[in-house]
């Protein structure tokens, strides 16, 4: 089992991206709202930054048989198995465009850094002005 305050979010993120890649289970050791520590196996189908910042892992929980949404700083531990999803994963609900996949680190750095240094309300030929 990794525990994850010894190592990088980078090297989580890696090793659950491996996991969703090749449909493989994970199981964690996730720390819930009220502190309780909870294990579950999850097979994760979708890592996305949430509009706080946060990066959520979106998984089918095999404890709920439901789709479920586990923060990253949440996740205590965790083990990568060999073991092949069993579960059916939900269709996408979101209108195209509304929702950015992310899968992998270099996209979620990408997507992070667009979204800082994007203009935040739009430009157009009255309003840009030339730089010197």
């Amino acid at each position: 089992m990794k525990h994850t305050n010894r190592q990088t979010e980078t090297r989580t993120l890696t090793d659950l991206y491996r996991a969703l890649d090749r449909q493989h289970a994970v199981t964690i050791t996730y720390l819930d709202q009220d502190g309780t520590e909870s294990l579950r196996t999850i097979e994760p189908y979708d890592i996305r930054t949430t509009k706080t910042g946060r990066i959520e892992v979106r998984a089918m929980c095999r404890l709920r048989g439901e789709a479920r949404g586990f923060l990253l700083h949440r996740i205590v531990a965790y083990t990568c198995h060999r073991i092949p999803y069993v579960l059916e994963q939900p269709e996408a609900t979101t209108p195209a465009g509304r929702v950015t996949v992310v899968r992998s680190a270099r996209q979620l750095i990408a997507r992070e850094l667009g979204r800082d240094y994007l203009p935040t309300r739009p430009i157009d030929r009255r309003t840009a002005t030339l730089a010197a």
